[in-house]
C-alpha cells in the first residue's frame, strides 16, 4: 500500500522531478497515440477488405464458370441445376450475359459493361436488389435497363429516359458486320456504393441481352454464390471434377487476387511502421524513469534507511512505469475505437471544414471510408503495448532498488 502511495506522489511531483516529469508525460501521450493509430489503421484496412469483398464479389459472384473457348454456354439451365446440386454450400446460381457496349444519350457516349440476367436472379442478387434507389424490380423486363446512380448523374439521366446502346459487330450483311443500335428505357437506378460499378455497369433482362448481343439460348457465364467465401477454392475444385472439361472455373481469390493482396500488404506494412510509435514511447518510459531515479536518489536513500526493502523500491518504480503504460494504452484504445466507429463522419466534417476532398471515390473505389473493428486485433495491440511497457519499466526500477543508501546520502 505504501509503495502505491509513494508512486502516485512521484507521478504528481512535476516541479521537483524536473525534465523527467516532462519525458514521462511525453511517453504517456506517445503510447496513447500509438495504440489509437494502430487500432484506427487496422480497422480501416479491415473495413476496406470487407467492403471490397462484399462489393466486388457481390457483383461478380464467388465463383465464375465460363466456356474455355469463350463461345458461350448452351443448355445453361441444365448446367446451373447441376452446379446447384453439386454442393450444399452453394446458395445461389445465376446464369448471365456479360458484354461491353457503348451507351449514347444527348450527344454523350460512354463505354459500359452490360450484365444480363433474369428478374428472379435480380431479386436474389442482394447487393443490387437491396440498393435500388428509383424504380421497381417488377419493371426489369423487355426493352428496359437498370443503371447506376453515378452513371445517371454523369450523363444527366433519370427514370423513364430513353438511351441507345451500340455494339460494333451486331448485324451481319453481305458487306460484313455492321454496328447494331437499339433504344432502351431506364426503369431502375441502383447504388451499390462502389464507384466503378455505379458508373460503369448496366443491368438488362436476360432474354433482351441474349437478343441484343446475338447470343440466343446462350449465356456468357454462370455466377455462383456460396455460404463461406473462404471455401471458394475447395468448391471450385470440386466443380471442376463435377462438370467436366471444356469449362473455365475461376474463384474470387484468383480473379481479384491483386486487389486483396495489396490491401493485406498495406495493412501489414502500416502496422509495422506505426508500431514504432509505441516503441519510441516505451524508450521514453525508460528515459523518464531513469531520470526520475536520478532526481529521487536522496529520497530513495531516506526510504531505505527508514526500513523500506529493495523489493518495495522496485515496486514503487515498477508501479510508476506500468501506470503510465496501462493508462496510456487505455486512453489509446478508447480514442482508437471512438475514431474507428465514426471515421466517415470525421471525414465529412474535415472535408466541409477544409473545403477539399479527402477521400476520392475515383481512387479508392468506395463511396465512403469503411471501418471494421476486429476485437482480436484490439486485444493483440493492447497486450503488445502493455507487455512492452512492463518490460521497459524493469531496468530503471531494478536500478533504483539497488541504490546504496549510504553512498546516496553522501552525494
Amino acid at each position: 500500500m505504501i509503495e502505491r502511495f509513494v508512486a502516485l506522489r512521484y507521478l504528481r511531483s512535476g516541479k521537483s522531478s524536473g525534465f523527467a516529469y516532462v519525458v514521462t508525460w511525453f511517453s504517456f501521450i506517445g503510447i496513447a497515440l500509438g495504440v489509437a493509430t494502430l487500432i484506427i489503421v487496422t480497422s480501416v484496412m479491415n473495413g476496406f477488405r470487407a467492403e471490397l469483398l462484399d462489393k466486388i464479389v457481390g457483383m461478380k459472384g464467388h465463383i465464375i464458370v465460363s466456356r474455355a473457348d469463350h463461345e458461350g454456354i448452351l443448355d445453361y439451365d441444365k448446367l446451373a441445376e447441376q452446379i446447384a446440386q453439386s454442393d450444399n454450400k452453394i446458395k445461389k446460381v445465376i446464369p448471365q450475359i456479360e458484354q461491353q457496349c457503348v451507351l449514347a444519350s444527348r450527344g454523350n457516349a460512354r463505354g459500359i459493361m452490360v450484365q444480363g440476367f433474369s428478374q428472379d436472379s435480380l431479386k436474389i442478387k442482394n447487393l443490387v436488389s437491396n440498393n435500388i434507389k428509383s424504380g421497381k424490380i417488377s419493371n426489369f423486363q423487355k426493352q428496359t435497363i437498370f443503371i447506376g446512380k453515378r452513371l445517371a448523374n454523369l450523363m444527366n439521366l433519370k427514370l423513364g429516359d430513353s438511351v441507345k446502346l451500340m455494339i460494333p459487330d451486331g448485324l451481319e450483311t453481305p458487306f460484313g458486320n455492321l454496328p447494331k443500335e437499339e433504344s432502351f428505357e431506364i426503369s431502375g437506378i441502383f447504388e451499390v456504393g462502389m464507384n466503378e460499378y455505379d458508373k460503369n455497369i448496366i443491368l438488362m433482362p436476360l432474354a433482351t441481352a441474349q437478343d441484343f448481343f446475338n447470343q440466343v439460348n446462350k449465356v456468357s457465364q454462370i455466377e455462383i454464390f456460396i455460404d463461406d467465401v473462404d471455401n471458394s477454392q475447395k468448391i471450385a475444385q470440386k466443380l471442376a471434377d463435377t462438370i467436366g472439361s471444356g469449362f473455365m472455373i475461376l474463384d474470387w481469390q484468383h480473379s481479384d487476387a491483386s486487389i486483396f493482396h495489396a490491401v493485406v500488404v498495406e495493412k501489414n506494412v502500416m502496422t509495422l511502421i506505426l508500431s514504432i510509435i509505441i516503441l519510441v514511447a516505451v524508450f521514453n518510459i525508460i528515459s523518464g524513469l531513469t531520470m526520475l531515479t536520478s532526481s529521487k536518489t536522496r529520497d530513495i536513500a531516506i526510504l531505505r534507511t527508514m526500513g523500506m526493502t529493495q523489493k518495495s523500491i522496485l515496486k514503487i518504480f515498477f508501479t510508476i512505469g506500468s501506470s503510465i503504460g496501462v493508462l496510456g494504452t487505455t486512453i489509446g484504445i478508447s480514442l482508437g475505437l471512438l475514431v474507428s466507429t465514426n471515421i466517415d463522419r470525421i471525414k465529412q466534417f474535415l472535408e466541409r471544414f477544409s473545403n477539399s476532398e479527402l477521400f476520392s471515390e475515383e481512387i479508392y473505389f468506395l463511396t465512403q471510408i469503411p471501418s471494421k473493428v476486429d476485437w482480436l486485433e484490439v486485444l493483440y495491440i493492447t497486450l503488445f503495448s502493455i507487455i512492452l511497457c512492463f518490460i521497459a519499466t524493469l531496468y530503471p526500477a531494478k536500478k533504483a532498488s539497488k541504490l546504496d543508501p549510504v553512498e546516496a546520502l553522501r552525494i
